[in-house]
C-alpha cells in the first residue's frame, strides 16, 4: 500500500487556512487502502489550543480510479446519513462553504476523523455488529435521492473478463473457463425484482471502525452506487465470513452477521432466496477486480497485488453451499 501523492507539511499547513482547523501540528501518511492518497493531521484546533489528544481530521487526495465527477455524490451522501444518525465522516467546508479543493495538483477535501480500529480477524460478535450497521445503513438511506450506476455490475463484470482474457490462465490453469462458465449461470438467474437502493458496495472489515463489538465509524463510501441492497449484504458476507485466503468457511460469523442485519432491517423472503446467486455476484466481482489488477499491476509496484484465488475458493464455496446455513436460517 501507498500514498501516491506525496504533500510537503507547509503545504498542508496552508492548506488548512482555508478552514476553521487551526494550525498543522502533525501530518502521517495513512498506508492502508489503494484508491487515494490520505493523510492523518492533527491541528492546534480553531482556538489554538491543542488540548488533549489535539484535533485530528483526514485529508485525502484523489487519485486516478476516483472521478471528481462522482465526489458530490458521495459527499451528499454522507451528509444525508450522518444526518440520519449513521457513524460516517462528512466531508468538510471550508469558510466559504467549499468541500472540494485542489492541493499538489489533486482533488482534495478535509474531512471528520472517526476513532477506532479496523479488525482483522474478525468475532462472531463483531460480525454481528457489523451486520447492524449495516442495516442500519440501509434504513437511514431511505429517502436518499441521489444515484450513482454501479459500474462493476455484471456488464462491468463482462467488461472485465474480456480484458483479462487469456491472462487469466496465468494465475491459474482453467481460470477463464470458470469465470465465463459463472457469467453465463449469472446472466441467466441473476435477481431483476428485488429492493433496491443506495449501498456501501465495499464494506470489509477495513471498512468498519470498531472498539470491541461496538461499530464506532463507517468508512471508505467511494464505491457506493444504486443496486440491489441485498447485494450490499452479500458483498459484506463474502468479506467477513471467510478467512482472508478464503479456505475457511466461519458459519458463527455469518449466522450472527445475518441476525444482526435482520434486526437492524430485514430480509424478505425473495431477499432470502436470492442470496445465494447474490453471494455468487460479490465473489465474482472481486474475483474479477483482484485479477485484473494482478494481471496488470507490475509485481515491483508500490501497491501490494491482491490474490484473486481467495475469492474463487468463496466463489466455489457459495456455488456448493446449502442455501440455509449462509445466513444461519
Amino acid at each position: 500500500m501507498a500514498v501516491y501523492t506525496h504533500v510537503p507539511a507547509e503545504e498542508i499547513d496552508a492548506f488548512l487556512t482555508r478552514y476553521d482547523a487551526g494550525r498543522l501540528v502533525s501530518a502521517k501518511g495513512i498506508a492502508e487502502g489503494v484508491e487515494n492518497s490520505n493523510y492523518l493531521l492533527e491541528t492546534t484546533g480553531h482556538d489554538g489550543n491543542k488540548g488533549i489528544g489535539g484535533h485530528r481530521y483526514i485529508l485525502t487526495l484523489y487519485e486516478k480510479r476516483v472521478d471528481e465527477a462522482d465526489l458530490p455524490f458521495f459527499m451528499d451522501l454522507l451528509d444525508h446519513l450522518g444526518a440520519r444518525g449513521c457513524l460516517v465522516p462528512r466531508f468538510i467546508a471550508d469558510r466559504e462553504g467549499r468541500r472540494l479543493q485542489q492541493l499538489s495538483g489533486r482533488p482534495a477535501c478535509l474531512i471528520e476523523f472517526l476513532t477506532g480500529i479496523s479488525v482483522t480477524e474478525p468475532t462472531a460478535g463483531q460480525a454481528r455488529a457489523a451486520g447492524v450497521a449495516l442495516g442500519e445503513l440501509h434504513k437511514a438511506a431511505q429517502g436518499f435521492a441521489g444515484e450513482r450506476r454501479n459500474a462493476l455490475d455484471k456488464d462491468g463484470w463482462h467488461a472485465l473478463a474480456a480484458k483479462c482474457g487469456d491472462d487469466f490462465d496465468q494465475i491459474e490453469p482453467g481460470l477463464g473457463a470458470r469465470v465465463a462458465e459463472e457469467l453465463a449461470f449469472l446472466d441467466a438467474h441473476w435477481p431483476a425484482d428485488l429492493p433496491r437502493s443506495v449501498i456501501h458496495a465495499d464494506l470489509f472489515p477495513d471498512n468498519v471502525l470498531m472498539l470491541g463489538d461496538e461499530v464506532t465509524g463507517l468508512i471508505d463510501f467511494y464505491f457506493s452506487c444504486t443496486d440491489i441492497r441485498a447485494y450490499d449484504l452479500a458483498v459484506t458476507h463474502s468479506a467477513w465470513c471467510f478467512s482472508n485466503d478464503g479456505s475457511i468457511w466461519h458459519g458463527d460469523r455469518a449466522a450472527a452477521m445475518g441476525e444482526g442485519y435482520g434486526a437492524a432491517h430485514g430480509l424478505s423472503d425473495a431477499e432470502r432466496s436470492a442470496f445465494p446467486i447474490l453471494c455468487r455476484g460479490a465473489a465474482l466481482r472481486f474475483l474479477l477486480t483482484r485479477a485484473y489488477d494482478w494481471i496488470n499491476t507490475p509485481a515491483d509496484a508500490l501497491v501490494t497485488r491482491k490474490d484473486p484465488l481467495a475469492y474463487l475458493r468463496r466463489l466455489d464455496f457459495y456455488a456448493k453451499a446449502d442455501p440455509a446455513e449462509l445466513l444461519g436460517a
